[in-house]
């Protein structure tokens, strides 16, 4: 693994945890309510979740498998806005005491002005922005804002796949800060992942590729998923799971499945 000094308060903070794999989860804003949203983040919270991603909602979810694609399409049909999302984020962030991570798409973004919403991001206190369908040759003057405005707050997040080969993983993670997002299978979230040789030998590429601490998402579902990734990532992403836990069996059931993953 390479050897750096951090700038990131996200990237400290993982750094910092004793626990042996972190927690990360996903929620879709507005769906199937904000004030849904606020009830399991707070169970999500109180069962020892590290760190929360939310989805800013958009018409096509193209990294998105059909359950959040479905939970995009739901709360644009219900009215989302998407100054109501931002506001509840900046209520988040001052809320809970774990970091607090933006997912969007590209058309976001640019629609409100890509340094606005950027600089608006980094005075809520928001520690990453995750946005799948903008490259890193494309994304030069996002990251450029997101150290200026967030000064080691807000970091831009950069994807790992693997199908990219091992100069494409050194080129995304030469620069990395926060976390690196490790894409655990081609496809979409949501579907099953193998947790097989073929993976963890992804995973060693992606840890002789960068410095910073990474996350594994798409396919995690379960306690034995999660614990299985201990040494291997620092950060277990969880997100499909427990959106169709919320629908089926209710907010509190989240909660307890998240505790469950210990």
């Amino acid at each position: 693994m390479m050897n750096a000094t951090s700038k990131s308060l996200l990237q400290d903070r993982v750094r910092a945890c004793p626990d042996p794999i972190q927690v990360m989860s996903h929620l879709v804003l507005g769906y199937p309510s904000l004030e849904e949203n606020r009830l399991v983040m707070d169970h999500m919270v109180a069962a020892g979740v590290h760190i929360i991603e939310l989805q800013i909602p958009f018409s096509e979810p193209i990294a998105d498998g059909p359950i959040i694609a479905r939970a995009n399409q739901e709360s644009l049909r219900q009215g989302f806005r998407v100054e109501d999302g931002l506001n509840f984020i900046a209520e988040s962030c001052r809320r809970y005491p774990i970091p607090i991570l933006i997912m969007t798409y590209a058309n976001i973004l640019m629609a409100r002005g890509t340094e606005a919403f950027i600089q608006r991001a980094a005075g809520m206190g928001v520690r990453g922005l995750i946005v799948p369908d903008l490259p890193l040759e494309e994304a030069g003057g996002a990251m450029e804002w997101c150290q200026s405005y967030g000064r080691g707050g807000l970091d831009w997040i950069r994807l790992f796949t693997p199908t990219s080969p091992d100069s494409r993983l050194q080129t995304l993670g030469r620069e990395a800060c926060g976390l690196v997002y490790c894409v655990a299978r081609r496809g979409v979230t949501g579907q099953r992942t193998e947790f097989d040789p073929t993976l963890m030998e992804f995973l060693n590429r992606c840890r002789a590729a960068t410095h910073a601490p990474l996350a594994l998402g798409f396919g995690v579902r379960s306690r034995a998923d999660v614990q299985s990734l201990a040494g291997k990532v620092e950060i277990a992403v969880v997100g499909t799971a427990a959106i169709e836990i919320h629908l089926t069996q209710g907010a509190e059931a989240v909660g307890r499945f998240f505790a469950g993953l210990k």
